[in-house]
């Protein structure tokens, strides 16, 4: 049975992309088969696995818009097992176009994925930072939602209300949604706020922090290398196997795997 797994956060800047591209290499490497939906109107999921604009004639826009089918943008990656359905700074567009006369438009992507979730372990969603329509396709196509926070100052400002709009999308769209966990990102042992926004986390939603065994979590550092990785059209996996971050999102796939 594959799982859906929306990766979002209406706050910018929080490892939102960084996470989706490299969890769905993590899986994919580890052998499972992963599509990566880059449901974002900025696209940077798309470019960070090597596509360009002008590589490219189809992407998410037109399957929301309905003109394509999702087998039908479907790109090949580097690595074997990891497919991506590509994003452009068209898909700004598709919210004018749901509200002309889209019936059930929050429904549009899962009527979209429904039919091909068989041929995946995974599908990981990127979504776009903010609470509008496209995000709520995404939360209303998932099986799970994975919560990116960034180990810094204002990290759990806006959290109450991703939380109620999953609450919402849940009461009313897709009772099956679960929260799959939080991930913090950013994180620096060496910085006391990194430390004091992981206690905070850890205090209030310690059962749904990713643990690596018993008595350790899954934290995403601060790491050169997979900030460098994106300019290079890179997973950080096939940019630098010995990265630390390389192996945070290997922790990572693993705690998903389970």
């Amino acid at each position: 049975m594959s799982e859906v797994i929306a990766i979002a956060n209406q706050k910018g800047g929080v490892g939102k992309t960084t996470t989706a591209v490299n969890l769905s290499a993590a899986l994919a490497l580890m052998g499972k088969k992963v599509l990566l939906v880059d449901a974002d109107p900025q696209a940077n999921a798309t470019t960070s696995l090597g596509f360009h604009r002008d590589t490219y004639q189809y992407n998410i826009y037109h399957v929301m818009l309905g003109t394509k089918e999702m087998n039908e943008i479907i790109l090949d990656t580097e690595i074997d097992n990891l497919k991506v359905a590509p994003s452009n700074i068209g898909l700004v567009g598709i919210e004018k176009e749901f509200y002309k006369d889209t019936k059930d438009r929050e429904l549009v992507l899962k009527r979209k994925i429904d039919p091909i979730k068989k041929d995946y372990d995974f599908i990981i969603i990127d979504s776009p930072p903010a609470l509008g329509p496209i995000t709520i396709n995404t939360l209303s196509a998932s099986t799970s939602v994975l919560i990116p926070i960034q180990c810094e100052f204002f990290a759990l400002e806006g959290l109450a209300q991703l939380l109620n709009t999953i609450k919402l999308v849940k009461q009313t769209i897709n009772r099956n949604l679960q929260i799959r966990g939080f991930l913090p990102t950013m994180y620096s042992s060496q910085n006391n706020l990194s430390k004091q926004v992981f206690a905070d986390l850890a205090q209030h939603f310690e059962s749904k922090l990713f643990k690596i065994d018993k008595s350790s979590y899954v934290v995403i550092p601060r790491n050169i290398k997979l900030a460098e990785s994106p300019s290079f059209g890179k997973p950080i996996m096939l940019y630098d196997k010995n990265a630390i971050g390389t192996k945070a999102y290997e922790n990572l796939a693993k705690a998903i795997i389970g």
